[in-house]
């Protein structure tokens, strides 16, 4: 059951313009998809269906690296019920690769495969069935090369390079060309603040690769359409990013190519980068017939990037009343054979790669490889994820080496607002993270072994094994851990980010209606359901209708970096004031004359009227309107950021910061090594909440996704040959309702007064600290080290 608590210091200034019609901000108003979803009426990608559709088939490579000696698709071609083959040689533009930053991602494979599962050609057939035998007969000789796998065969002398003759602007400042980017961060004198220290403490750290496992499989529908162009309904993260990368490839201007969103089965940043957009618009193209695709879950986990897996190693000084002397580390992100999010990654990495403390003397690097593993890049953290479970590691161990609290060693060095970060950017909103603290330790514990006292009808669901039935309490013991986060929000290092919302105000049926159209990706967030409330707020009325989102309006971001409430709803908040300002003008000129206070009072707009503030209605906004529109679209900008320095890592890189902090409750059979995981109870500061459902709802699905990198989730790849072992939910492991322990959620709302409403990114934020919470936990209740993600039962029962 979820359990929150709200503090709003005394005078904190929300910015709420209006808190009177019902529905809007502030409100937990339910989810307009929320029904349809839970009842299985919902349409998801994947259930669309057109008369005459085709269905595609994507042929993925069988080896990780490999020269592609010969391609023969003659007997795919000649089945019956088969439109198209296509291979690279059928790609009808002369820009052939695709990349969020660098183009570096070939459509198909041309010459050469670096990646298991990498595709090569595409098929249309009237029938799944035939498309998938048709890819079986085409014929593909392989000449396999050596793989690279990790640092040391990237960067040997004799290494292949994954991408020669790289003209990337990053190739400059990397010293191999199998690093994609590299960013150090250094401030102060680690040499001198080292001789400070009374204890130092150094650790190794190694993060498995993590899926966003998202249910619904990556799908999508292209209609060709009779100016030559093509409609493209499909599930992403930003409509606008991926027009940008399909036109090119294409071979048509944008305007051509029509992108609408269609239902998407969860995301968290798998959908970021492109996956079967191109190939179906391409089939669709050639052959002048829709064409359908969906992937099936084993194809999935080949067609989207996952987690950067990530080795680190950190070296912390502190003096001997515990406060921090200096930190030196070294971060290394494996992203796979293509870049994608890779170098943005690294600059979260490396610029939070200190945590949320004062420590004034720091040398960080952070680098991503080209290797031949699965090609990596966003998820739900981004880079901060990686960091956090390295450097709460340390906190826990300078702690104990010093005999302190480790809850009161971390509050001790805890930043606050006015804190300067490690690149020199001071925090200039509030920082809780003390605060964050102490809520979770004061949290009462849940009663320890409570199947002791069921005796007999004990439920074995509350035991660590669950119902496999295999522990009985023989060796059980139970163990707490802590950690906190720090994470950006909004896209950073001098990233032009902005969202566009166009917002219309009509009368219709006799009731004032607000239209809402962004191109805002709903992926599970809640943004349809905040962009209402936001509409209901500031324009004062009830019946708010979200358009679908597309690229007939101005690009929206992507819903990623848990910026979508602050920009996308910052857009909406700010093209709903000028509505707004747009119909009391219409007022003032229609009725300015018949009251004084059109001309002197401040004027507002409450449940589909035109009020002073003193509550006297001037107008019905049915008569002031008569049958007129107001219609406008605007961008949305938060504050400038800038680079990182490439040299010392100095910068003002990001928009904000947010913070939650988690405090694990686990019992550990020692035996057979098994977990359970009795709480994870979370504080975190939100600014303002906007939705108190959501806000917890995205809390607790955050955290949770954290306990799965703990103790289960893992993509594992085959270190000599670079392919994937596990590509199944049966054998890749998320968590159940039956693995997810109470999540007591505690929500602080110190607002951020750059920000619209005071708001703060939030969706991020619980998935960094619930991990290392986990693992410290378990340290805590075994004593073991324990410096890897997930924590497998060979690893606690020493049989590894």
């Amino acid at each position: 059951m979820a359990q929150n608590t709200r503090t709003v210091p005394a005078g904190t200034p929300t910015n709420v313009t209006q808190k009177h019609t019902k529905g809007g901000i502030g409100e937990s108003t339910l989810r307009p998809d929320g029904t349809l979803k839970v009842t299985g009426e919902f349409a998801y990608s994947s259930d669309m269906w057109h008369e005459d559709m085709l269905w595609g088939q994507t042929l993925r490579s069988t080896v990780a690296h490999a020269e592609i000696v010969s391609i023969d698709i003659s007997e795919a071609l000649a089945m019956s019920g088969v439109y198209a083959v296509l291979t690279y040689d059928d790609l009808p533009a002369e820009m052939k690769n695709y990349g969020l930053e660098i183009q570096d991602t070939p459509v198909l494979a041309h010459g050469r495969v670096r990646h298991h599962g990498e595709p090569v050609a595409l098929i249309a057939a009237d029938h799944p069935e035939t498309a998938r035998r048709a890819a079986a007969k085409v014929k593909i000789e392989y000449r396999e090369l050596p793989v690279v796998t990790d640092e040391a065969s990237a960067l040997a002398a004799d290494a292949p390079l994954i991408h020669e003759g790289r003209d990337d602007h990053h190739i400059g400042h990397v010293p191999h060309p199998n690093i994609v980017h590299r960013q150090p961060i250094i401030r102060g004198n680690v040499e001198e603040a080292r001789k400070r220290a009374d204890v130092i403490v150094e650790g190794e750290y190694v993060f498995g690769m993590q899926d966003q496992a998202f249910l619904g499989p990556e799908s999508g529908l292209a209609v060709p359409s009779e100016d030559g162009g093509v409609d493209l309904y499909v599930a992403t993260q930003w409509l606008h990013s991926d027009l940008k990368q399909i036109a090119p490839v294409l071979g048509l201007p944008e305007e051509k190519v029509r992108m609408t969103l269609s239902g998407v089965g969860g995301a968290f940043g798998g959908r970021e980068d492109l996956s079967m957009q191109i190939h179906a618009c391409l089939l669709a193209l050639r052959t002048g017939k829709p064409v359908k695709i969906v992937y099936n879950r084993f194809e999935s986990f080949f067609g989207h990037v996952h987690r950067h897996p990530a080795k680190l190693h950190y070296e912390h000084g502190a003096t001997k009343d515990g406060k921090l002397t200096h930190l030196k580390a070294r971060i290394v992100l494996d992203g796979g054979a293509y870049a994608s999010a890779s170098p943005a990654v690294v600059g979260n990495a490396s610029s939070l790669g200190a945590g949320p403390y004062v420590v004034d003397d720091v040398e960080i690097e952070a680098v991503a490889l080209y290797t031949n593993n699965p090609p990596c890049g966003a998820m739900r953290g981004f880079g901060a994820v990686q960091a956090c479970f390295a450097y709460e590691a340390q906190m826990d161990k300078l702690a104990a080496k010093l005999g302190m609290d480790p809850v009161e060693f971390r509050r001790m060095n805890a930043m606050e607002q006015g804190t300067i970060m490690p690149t020199g950017q001071v925090v200039d909103s509030p920082a809780p993270v003390s605060e964050l603290l102490r809520r979770v330790k004061a949290r009462p514990l849940p009663p320890e072994q409570q199947w002791l006292s069921a005796g007999e009808q004990a439920d074995v669901r509350a035991l660590p094994g669950g119902l496999s039935n295999t522990t009985h309490g023989e060796g059980v013991v139970r163990g707490v851990g802590y950690a906190v986060g720090i994470k950006n929000v909004g896209f950073s290092e001098g990233f032009d980010d902005y969202s566009t919302a166009r917002v219309r105000l009509e009368v219709i049926n006799g009731e004032p209606v607000a239209m809402v159209h962004t191109a805002m990706a709903e992926v599970g967030q809640g943004g349809v359901t905040v962009h209402a409330q936001i509409a209901r707020t500031e324009l004062g009325v009830t019946q708010v209708t979200i358009h679908p989102a597309d690229t007939q309006v101005g690009s929206a971001g992507s819903t990623s970096a848990s910026r979508q409430t602050y920009m996308t709803g910052g857009a909406v908040k700010n093209t709903c004031e000028k509505v707004r300002e747009t119909v009391l003008e219409i007022g003032r000129r229609k009725f300015g004359s018949y009251h004084p206070a059109w001309a002197t009072a401040e004027l507002l707009l409450e449940n589909g009227k035109v009020v002073t503030d003193g509550g006297e209605v001037l107008a019905d906004l049915a008569d002031l309107l008569e049958g007129e529109a107001v219609d406008q679209e605007h961008e949305f900008r938060h504050r400038p950021t800038v680079p990182f320095d490439l040299v010392t890592g100095q910068g003002d890189g990001h928009v904000q910061y947010t913070f939650a902090a988690h405090r694990a409750v686990v019992e550990v059979d020692t035996e057979l090594g098994l977990v359970k995981v009795i709480e994870l109870a979370t504080a975190q500061d939100v600014g303002k909440a906007l939705n108190m459902l959501s806000v917890v709802g995205q809390i607790q699905g955050g955290t949770t996704q954290g306990l799965g990198v703990a103790v289960m989730e893992e993509i594992i790849v085959d270190p000599k040959t670079a392919k994937v072992r596990n590509p199944s939910f049966t054998d890749y492991l998320i968590p159940t309702i039956l693995d997810t322990p109470t999540i007591p959620v505690d929500v602080l709302e110190l607002a951020d007064p750059n920000a619209p409403y005071g708001l703060r990114g939030l969706g991020e934020a619980p998935t960094l600290s619930s991990t290392p919470a986990v693992l410290a936990a378990i340290r805590n209740a075994t004593g073991l080290e324990l410096n890897k993600t997930p924590v497998r039962p060979e690893a606690l029962t020493g049989t590894l």
